[in-house]
Parts: C-alpha cells; structure tokens; sequence
C-alpha cells in the first residue's frame, strides 16, 4: 500500500498548488502591486473550471487511461505556469494583470480541474475498498499541505524571488509531477480502460449515475454536511484540519466504518458548535460588543480576539481568549475528520459505478461536495447584516443537525 500512496500523496500535493496561489499568493501580489480590493476579489471568477468538471469527466472515464490524461494534463499545467513567468503584472498605477495573463489563469484553472478528475479516477482504480481510508488521508492532506506550501510557502520567498521566479519554480514542480505520474511502478499497474456502452453525453449518463447503489443519498450528503463550516474561519485551521485527516485515515485503517465513525464526529462537531453559541451569549451577559459594524475582517486569531461566523474577527474579554481558541481548533480537527471519511465514502460510492462511468460519477460528489462548502459563504455578509450574529449562530447549529440526521437514511451498500 506504501508504494500506492506515496505517488498519490505527492500529486495530490501538487494538485493543491493553484488552489493555495489563488487564494493566498495571487492577492497579496496584486494589492502589492496597487489593484484594489473589488478587482482582486473579482479573480476568484477564474476558478470557474471547477464547476464544470462534469463537462469533460465522461472524456477522461471513456477515452484513453486516467494515467495518461493525468501526466498530460500536469506537463500541460507546467507548460501554462512557463507562459505565465514571461507575463507579470503591471507595477502600481498601472493596468493591472494583462489579459492574456488573465486568460492563463483561467487555463491553468482548467488543466488543474482536469488533473482532478484523472487523479481521482486513477485513485479509485487503484484502491483496494480497505485501502480507502488512508488513500483519502492522503489525498485531503497532501492537497491541504500543497494549497498551503504555494498561498504560504511562496509567499515567504517573495523577497527573494520575482514572478517570473515564482512561476519558473512552480512549473518544474508540474513537470516533475509529469515525470512522477507517468513513470511510477504502483501506477503501471493499473488496467486499461473498459469499453463504454454508451456516448458520453446522453440521458442515459445521468440515469446510469443516478442508478449507482447509495448515489443519491451520497450527493445529497456531501451538499449539506459542510454548508455550515463554510462560514468558520481561523488561525491554525490547516494544521488542526490535517491532524484530523491523519486521525480519520487512522481509524478507518484499523476497520472502523466510515458511516458509525461520521455519526460519531458529527455529533461532537454539534456540540463543539452549540459551546460556541453558549460563548457568544455568555459574552454578552460580560458586555462584550459583537456588533458586526465593530468586527475586524480577517482570518487571523491572537489572544484575545476570537474568529466569528464569516470570517469576522470579534474582541473577546481578556478571561476568554483561551476557550474560544479551543473551540476554533475543535471544530477544525474535526472537521478533517469529517472530510476525510466523507471522501472515503464517495470513493466507495463511485467505486459501485462501472468502471467507464467511475470519474464523471466521482466528479458528480465532488462538485456538490465545492457546492455545499461554497454556497452560504458567497452570502455570509449578508446573513450576519440581515440576521445578526445570534440568529446566525442558530442557524448553524439546525444546518449541523441535517447530515446526522441524513446518516439515518444512508443505504446499506456504503456500510
């Protein structure tokens, strides 16, 4: 299993790599270079791609190899991270990022989405059912650990490197991962791709995937069970998030079920976030003041100051810095906790698939997996504006209680 993982670890890595330059490295640059907060908000439309991976999944579960379309699409990222050194943003006062550099990072965005599909696909190919638990660690911390090394990582060698630099180094990195995938022992071994009983674009596609033992209630899970989390943000998530991973991929190793483990979790995670509500009141009856108009915008968390819903940063009483730090690193351990063994049972889900169905049915989980993250975020500020921060956290704690009491529901074939 050693020798599966390790090359599945590291182009997982590499997969996490656009995500953290686009989220981290990108607008520190950009507002470096004088662009304003509107336009550098406006570039997250470039991860468009990743919503429409269902476009092009029945492409690569039909046509050629998962490894193939996998070391094509990474030596493609690389050659667009090349183009992109030779286009840096204009200096301050200027136009701002070229539109052909705009029009890269919309390629590199595609290629990045497609590199997802055939990893994931060579991944659920490659998996033994008892191998899934430490196959989705690898594959949710290795990601984190990428997104992370290129929004943090990077960003501290900016004194020393330029963007062309930055892109130069990010494109051996593809390159390398090419090289990885194409040459890797464990994924040579993997068969050839079946042949397809129908078009890819047909009705018949989205019955097929419907019909999947435990599709439905899989898709409907991953929709909601993080619609809550995607309002939680602090200091110190990664690294909590990621010792919850290890811990999930832990656990299902030594053959505990992926669904009694994700009750388990859900359960602490409901509780983890009613203390929190029970702190927020509490807080009030000290007089704390946790107007959202007094609320600092970030994602930092220091003593003294405790990270609300939406990312909003809140004083806290000097006496209560430390629960409220506690409660944040909970809530992320478990959540990688939950992530982890979520993936794990969508692998499983897709796995029931035929095997030239298996990468258009994972894609389908995964974009409602983005879906559920993303969609109360894109309105957080309002909800806090229109609600108020008490009715917000109410609100959070009903949306907790939909996936454990949807795990009641979940079909015996994902047992």
């Amino acid at each position: 299993m050693r020798g599966k993982l390790l090359p599945l670890a590291s182009l997982y890595l590499v997969q996490g790599l656009p995500y953290g330059l686009q989220s981290g490295l990108l607008p520190t640059l950009l507002r470096a270079r004088g662009l304003s907060l509107t336009r550098v908000g406006l570039a997250k439309a470039l991860y468009a791609p990743w919503l429409f991976k269902l476009a092009w999944a029945p492409l690569v579960g039909a046509r050629g190899s998962a490894r193939a379309w996998l070391a094509r699409s990474t030596a493609a990222l690389g050659l667009v991270c090349g183009l992109l050194a030779a286009l840096p943003p204009s200096e301050s006062g200027q136009a701002g990022l070229p539109a052909a550099a705009v029009g890269l990072l919309l390629l590199l965005n595609l290629g990045a989405a497609v590199q997802d599909v055939a990893l994931d696909t060579l991944a659920m190919q490659l998996l033994e059912p008892a191998e899934l638990g430490p196959g989705s660690t690898a594959q949710v911390v290795a990601y984190k650990l990428g997104a992370a090394l290129a929004g943090g990582g990077l960003l501290a060698l900016l004194p020393t490197l330029s963007w062309p630099g930055l892109f130069l180094l990010l494109a051996t990195a593809y390159w390398l991962a090419a090289a990885l995938a194409w040459t890797a022992p464990a994924l040579g071994q993997l068969p050839g791709p079946g042949p397809s009983e129908h078009p890819c674009y047909t009705l018949r596609l989205l019955q097929d995937m419907v019909t999947v033992p435990g599709t439905l209630w899989t898709a409907s899970f991953v929709l909601t069970y993080k619609l809550e989390l995607g309002l939680w943000n602090g200091l110190g998530a990664v690294a909590c998030s990621i010792a919850g991973s290890f811990l999930a991929g832990v656990l299902l190793a030594r053959h505990w079920k992926p669904l009694p483990l994700l009750g388990s979790v859900l359960q602490l995670r409901l509780g983890g976030l009613a203390c929190q509500t029970a702190l927020l009141f509490h807080l009030d009856t000290l007089g704390a003041s946790l107007h959202p108009s007094t609320a600092l915008k970030g994602e930092g968390l220091s003593l003294g100051l405790r990270a609300g819903p939406l990312g909003c940063v809140v004083l806290l009483p000097s006496v209560l810095p430390g629960a409220a730090l506690l409660s944040l690193c909970l809530q992320h351990f478990l959540g990688g906790l939950v992530t982890t063994t979520t993936f794990t049972v969508m692998m499983r889900c897709s796995q029931l698939a035929p095997s030239a169905l298996q990468a258009t049915h994972y894609s389908l989980l995964a974009t409602l997996e983005l879906l559920g993250k993303l969609l109360l975020g894109t309105v957080a500020g309002a909800l806090v504006d229109t609600l108020g921060l008490h009715p917000c956290f109410f609100f959070l704690l009903i949306l907790s209680t939909l996936p454990i009491l949807g795990l009641g529901l979940a079909p015996s074939t994902l047992a």
